[in-house]
């Protein structure tokens, strides 16, 4: 018998967390799971780990892997409530860079961080990480919600991404082979993708009340919030059909910081600036933050999210590949000699 100075019971759902809103979550994830099932998963969603078998068809497996997340892209998320392509954010940023290695990505696990969770909206996240990793051929195999009352403000919540992937040992692609003369392909974007955004938020600030009401065709939100552009089912083609030498995955530091990363000392790549189409969005976010080319081809994509590096003779094959795959393709600049100079030149 409890006696009446005994304290009231608090139970968790009372600290703030919500056991039956997360198995409810579950039940909604497990369907969107499914549908990015492949071969090699042997366990996946609702167990203390996930279990994957490397395809046979690989005769000296390397495993690739890689982390990211969405950025503060997740501020305007929780302003403008769109929730839906975030997702896609997330499972790109991971697969594309294991792309960069050569590697076919194999699955994904996510983190998904609340202060009180809402079903809803979870699952409008969740559901864009599974359509991610759907187009890119990648099974969602695990993650993790964490309810934590007081760490997120109400309304907002943080996103974190894995992904696994494999490549033959002889396959890996490593920069290496690079040389002067070498043809530099970039693909366009689809937009600011997920870096940036600290800049794209000032600038919005910047132009409050003045803010056009579309760019490129699409509602100005709209536009500002593309998802990134998923590049591994035809990157994947033409590596099996082109001797790609180097891929780079053009994420925060834009194309002046990401190319270098790829070649090997003693080489450069001079691109040519005008030689890929400039869009309004990033016209209108160079205009509103007042900021040179150099700057902007630092910050941004600027309208390339891949650059692959081949050489002259296999350029136009490689190009054709990448455009049957639905790829919009230019060749915007080469390899050439570094000597004393940087590493990425703009002409």
């Amino acid at each position: 018998m409890t006696s009446s100075n005994s304290p009231t019971p608090i139970h968790y759902k009372d600290a703030g967390v919500d056991i039956d809103a997360g198995d409810a979550l579950v039940e909604r994830i497990k369907p969107l799971a499914r549908k990015t099932l492949r071969d090699g998963v042997l366990a996946g969603i609702g167990g203390f780990g996930a279990l994957f078998e490397v395809p046979k068809r690989y005769r000296e497996p390397v495993l690739v892997s890689g982390t990211d997340g969405v950025g503060t892209k997740l501020k305007l998320a929780f302003e403008w409530n769109m929730h839906d392509h975030v997702g896609i954010d997330l499972v790109a940023m991971s697969v594309n860079d294991v792309l960069v290695q050569g590697a076919e990505p194999l699955f994904f696990l996510d983190y998904f961080a609340c202060g009180k969770l809402d079903v809803d909206v979870a699952a409008r996240v969740v559901g864009g990480i599974a359509r991610g990793c759907e187009l890119s051929g990648c099974a969602l195999i695990g993650g993790e919600t964490a309810e934590m009352p007081g760490m997120y403000p109400p309304g907002e919540y943080d996103l974190a991404g894995f992904a696994v992937g494999v490549v033959e040992k002889q396959r890996i692609l490593t920069g290496q082979t690079v040389t002067p003369g070498d043809v530099v392909l970039g693909l366009a974007s689809a937009g600011v993708h997920s870096n940036g955004f600290s800049l794209v938020r000032r600038c919005i600030e910047r132009a409050a009340g003045h803010l056009p009401a579309t760019l490129d065709g699409l509602p100005f939100r709209e536009a500002i919030m593309a998802p990134t552009r998923l590049y591994v089912r035809s990157v994947l083609a033409a590596l099996e059909q082109h001797p790609i030498k180097a891929l780079a995955h053009i994420t925060g530091g834009g194309l002046i910081e990401n190319i270098p990363r790829v070649l090997p000392d003693g080489t450069a790549a001079a691109l040519k600036l005008g030689s890929w189409p400039r869009s309004e969005l990033f016209a209108w976010l160079q205009a509103t933050a007042a900021i040179d080319d150099h700057e902007m081809n630092r910050t941004f994509n600027n309208g390339i999210g891949m650059v692959v590096v081949v050489a002259p003779e296999a350029a136009a094959a490689c190009t054709a590949t990448l455009e049957q795959q639905g790829e919009r393709v230019y060749e915007i600049g080469s390899i050439v000699e570094r000597g004393e100079g940087p590493a990425v030149v703009l002409r």
